[in-house]
């Protein structure tokens, strides 16, 4: 492992606690189900991996930067307007007169399904062309953990080396966060899933999905074969859908977690709430099993909001479910609003 240890992230003076970079664009969304064709309208909201992880953790008290590039434009304006009303720093964030900020529009529909479109208008954005010359490194690095994702490799040649500059080893580096995010579209070549192994040898924690994994690299044999293809992470969150997450740390075996039952309102957002929920307990020094614990409950609470960020459940009630018993965590049924809710113990949590 190369950094800062997963398991001591030590506070540095004058550093947050986590920067997440990234693009985050301007994002319309449907205002009724039907094709991009029909929609008559759209409500404007903001979409961005990275941002979304900043987010959600500012808004658990967390001290967290969002670093990135956006237009000398109004939705460049809206961005950082509602990037930092979640309490995320945007200092660093930086105008490009010349280029526009990235949009998308995206259908009602659940992604995971055919007749759901997205139609992305980022080719040539302000973000595409970050890069070493261009960000502020010191801003970037000044952090506790520094979360990055592999959209941003697939963005540019510039981003691409921004991010192999970032996963570099040196001597006080900051814990690198690498969620592997492989978005095949992005991708123009078959570069993609070699790149996206670099980076992720690169990280001190990775997350991926084991579907992700297997239309990637072609892993089949589980999240085990996923540890054997990635040895050098300290840490390897291998997600395994509605069925939980199984967690490699240094040289021990895998601890698997259950997800829990949740009545989905839309899947949009949940693999960066699971990640922000994952960083926030690993920021607090939690054991393995609960920082898996925190990472499903923070998902659930994006499961059941509709849009991609949602605010992550208290601190006292998240760490009150993440302690339950195995078979209590297992009658766990959460539903719409579960969040505002004040659970008295793990087994009475209000699905409404």
């Amino acid at each position: 492992m190369t950094g800062t240890g997963p398991c001591d992230t030590p506070r540095v003076e004058g550093a947050v606690d986590v920067v997440a970079l990234g693009e985050s664009m301007v994002a319309f969304l449907p205002t009724r189900p039907g094709r991009l064709a029909d929609v008559p309208s759209f409500d404007r909201s903001i979409g961005g991996a990275e941002s979304n992880v900043a987010c959600a953790l500012a808004a658990a008290g967390h001290s967290a930067r969002w670093v990135s590039r956006v237009g000398a434009d109004g939705f460049g304006d809206h961005l950082l307007d509602a990037v930092g009303g979640w309490g995320v720093d945007v200092s660093a964030v930086r105008r490009d007169p010349a280029r526009p900020t990235g949009l998308y529009f995206r259908t009602a529909g659940d992604r995971g399904t055919d007749a759901h479109e997205v139609a992305y208008y980022r080719a040539g954005s302000a973000a595409s062309v970050m890069g070493v010359a261009n960000v502020d490194l010191d801003a970037v690095r000044a952090c506790r953990v520094l979360h990055l994702s592999g959209i941003t490799a697939a963005l540019s040649a510039d981003c691409l080396g921004l991010l192999r500059e970032l996963t570099a080893p040196r001597p006080g580096r900051p814990l690198v966060s690498f969620d592997v995010n492989h978005r095949p579209g992005l991708w123009p070549d078959a570069a993609g899933p070699g790149v996206l192994l670099e980076l992720a040898r690169g990280a001190d924690i990775v997350f991926v999905g084991e579907d992700e994994a297997h239309g990637v690299w072609g892993v089949t044999g589980g999240p085990e074969q996923v540890r054997e293809l990635l040895p050098e992470p300290e840490v390897l969150v291998v997600k395994e859908g509605a069925r939980g997450a199984t967690l490699f740390h240094g040289d021990a075996p895998g601890v698997f977690q259950p997800a829990l039952a949740v009545d989905v309102v839309a899947t949009t957002g949940a693999g960066d709430a699971f990640a922000a929920g994952f960083l926030s307990a690993t920021l607090r020094g939690l054991p393995d099993r609960a920082r898996l614990r925190h990472g499903h409950l923070w998902a659930a609470a994006a499961l059941t909001t509709p849009g991609d960020l949602a605010v992550p459940p208290a601190r006292d009630t998240a760490d009150r479910l993440a302690a339950a018993a195995d078979e209590a965590w297992g009658r766990l049924r959460l539903g719409p609003g579960w969040t505002q809710a004040d659970p008295r113990a793990e087994e009475e949590v209000p699905t409404p």
